[in-house]
């Protein structure tokens, strides 16, 4: 009989985590041949989300629970579901059923078909706001076009994978966790299914526009040096064209004379140069800052509490 993990990270999901259980306890029970585990990730909720896992821990030996020391972000949750799992498939899904528990058995059959990994994709997204749907869209195609993963669009955490596959995931260490990205990276041949967008069961998200599009940078920069490279050909574009002006100046002198120096184009001009070095050093800003946060060698994650026999914490040497 093979063991199945579901790996459900939760941040404040009072309002949802016996629902979700219950819908996938449903699914999971109907399914016959496999032995299924649930590994709650608690990421330092403020709300009774632990307590609750705790009252589940309690009624069923199928569920474990992980509690962190503070809120670590959902790709820590994730990496300490992964790293903590023994079965020999693993499901990622979010805690608000907006990954529905439906599509387990679907992505059972894909992989006993011989599949290291079956990813769900959103067909829609219908529900989601007009401008973040268009930045998300606009996301995908860039990231596409400029790194070396391969990332569909609408292609989300919710996946299931074989035990290959997760641990050369965690072997993948770093802090500054992009799991998309990751999933990609890796490789393994991966069937994709899509789904319904669906709008959560209770609560509100913990996504917020920002938040997204600061995870977007997060993406690109751990995946590409295409902007290191943006700022390179800009700068040499801007020190060709100061090459050129001065050439041009300098004709125009011989035969023309002296010209009155307008103020205006000069101010223009040194704003225009300013704002390119000031963009350059944001970006090369960014990963140094990747690096400083890489180099100190800081655990992805504490534990605070588990019920996990074992447990394998992200204390480093």
């Amino acid at each position: 009989m093979k063991k199945v993990d579901l790996i459900v990270p939760c941040y404040n999901e009072s309002q949802v985590v016996n629902i979700f259980f219950a819908e996938a306890k449903r699914v999971t029970d109907e399914l016959s041949g496999y032995q299924f585990s649930f590994i709650f990730v608690d990421d330092g909720s403020s709300d009774n989300t632990l307590e609750l896992l705790k009252g589940l821990a309690d009624r069923y030996d199928c569920v474990k629970y992980i509690s962190f020391s503070r809120n670590f972000g959902k790709e820590s949750a994730m990496y300490a579901g992964l790293k903590n799992s023994t079965g020999d498939y693993v499901v990622i899904l979010d805690a608000d059923l907006q990954h529905p528990p439906k599509l387990i058995p679907e992505m059972l059959e894909a992989m006993e078909e011989g599949y290291d990994c079956c990813a769900a994709n959103r067909a829609t997204r219908d529900g989601d706001p007009a401008l973040r749907t268009l930045f998300t869209r606009g996301f995908y195609r860039l990231v596409n076009k400029i790194s070396e993963v391969d990332m569909p669009d609408g292609a989300g955490d919710f996946r299931m994978m074989n035990r290959a596959m997760v641990n050369a995931v965690i072997a993948m260490s770093e802090v500054q966790r992009f799991s998309k990205g990751i999933f990609s990276w890796v490789g393994f041949k991966t069937k994709w299914i899509s789904f319904e967008n669906v709008e959560r069961a209770a609560g509100v998200t913990k996504w917020n526009f920002w938040k997204l599009f600061s995870y977007a940078i997060d993406g690109i920069t751990a995946f590409s040096t295409f902007p290191l490279k943006i700022a390179s050909v800009l700068g040499a574009i801007i020190s060709a064209s100061s090459f050129i002006y001065l050439f041009y100046i300098i004709i125009k002198t011989i035969f023309v004379g002296k010209d009155v120096p307008g103020y205006a184009s000069t101010i223009t001009l040194m704003l225009f140069i300013g704002g390119i070095i000031i963009l350059s050093c944001g970006i090369l800003g960014e990963y140094v800052a990747k690096i400083y946060m890489e180099v100190k060698n800081r655990p992805v994650y504490i534990i605070r509490q588990t019920n996990v026999d074992e447990p394998k914490d992200d204390y480093r040497v």
